[in-house]
């Protein structure tokens, strides 16, 4: 998947989408732990930011496991990012990714560098079309734990 971001906004805030990043959790859209009223993947766009209130936006968008959903003020135009403290966990997510909590940087094979802090997912199964991070592949590929 290319390197996609999309914008949304309410005019106060503005929501930002990497699908390349996006490990289709459902945090954000499933009513028990989302905010459907501004995430829906069954219509175009999926993300209606004039749902909900700024705030309950922002809440929403910092729960999300990937990063692949970040925000900025529209005042501040710059995005909001959590940095996290030096120490790292890494969780293994049953028939999933790998999350690896805290600052990392991965050295991908071609010898470029990038930096990622909170959240980030790395494929298990081998199908992600956006190695090494995870795009839910998985779930199609019916990736299991052994």
């Amino acid at each position: 998947m290319s390197d996609i971001t999309k914008k949304y906004t309410n005019g106060e805030v503005t929501i930002v989408w990497k699908p390349a990043t996006c490990i289709h959790s459902t945090i954000c859209w499933k009513r028990a732990t989302g905010l459907p009223e501004v995430f829906n993947p069954m219509v175009r766009p999926w993300i209606k930011p004039e749902g909900a209130s700024t705030e309950r936006i922002i809440e929403q968008v910092q729960k999300c496991p990937s990063g692949a959903l970040t925000f900025y003020l529209n005042n501040e135009e710059k995005t909001i990012r959590e940095v996290v403290a030096a120490e790292a966990k890494v969780e293994v997510m049953p028939n999933g990714p790998l999350l690896v909590y805290g600052n990392v940087m991965v050295k991908h094979t071609n010898g470029t560098a990038e930096n990622k802090s909170k959240v980030t997912a790395f494929c298990r199964c081998g199908q992600s079309g956006n190695k090494p991070y995870c795009d839910g592949s998985h779930i199609h590929a019916g990736f299991k734990d052994e």
